[in-house]
């Protein structure tokens, strides 16, 4: 499994914490409600039901390790579990994934089932990961292309692993 990674551990999303990263997306009675919008540079906005397993990574006592997260520079991305408690590992846009410094920069939330957030585009992330299930389906807005997007920081490679702790 390799050397112990950062320890962080996730918090509950809120507008401020969140907002490096994003923002949640609001009541259609909120004043401010459009004021942030989806952006899909390809033209390609594209919804469909995901999921992610535990398995996928691997597991530490009490948490699970990030090895690697991933950005889309052409689009914003929505994510919603709809099935059970998640966590999710970002870093901000323009974050140098290359450098312990920017690691450090990576931060964890909870999303509870039908708790969404937007990603704004090149937002660095890391699931959501089931928290205690097998695995978690998510409510998925993203470009169609996106694999053609999908940039990897490999942190494993560079001896930066962050361990997300998650509980027993």
């Amino acid at each position: 499994m390799g050397e112990p990674g950062r320890q962080i551990t996730p918090t509950p999303v809120t507008a401020a914490g969140w907002a490096p990263f994003g923002w949640i997306p609001l009541e259609d009675t909120d004043p401010v409600d459009g004021d942030q919008t989806l952006a899909f540079a390809w033209g390609d906005v594209h919804v469909n039901r995901i999921a992610h397993r535990r398995d996928e990574v691997p597991a530490i006592p009490g948490g699970l390790r990030c090895l690697a997260l991933f950005r889309h520079q052409t689009h914003t991305q929505v994510l919603m579990p709809l099935d059970t408690t998640s966590v999710v590992a970002v870093a901000p846009p323009g974050t140098d994934l290359t450098t312990v410094a920017g690691v450090d920069r990576i931060r964890a939330f909870v999303l509870e089932p039908l708790e969404s957030v937007v990603l704004h585009r090149g937002t660095w992330h890391w699931g959501p990961f089931p928290v205690a299930a097998d695995e978690v389906h998510l409510f998925n807005v993203q470009g169609l292309r996106y694999r053609e997007d999908n940039e990897c920081a490999d942190i494993g490679a560079i001896g930066a692993a962050v361990d997300v702790l998650v509980g027993p």
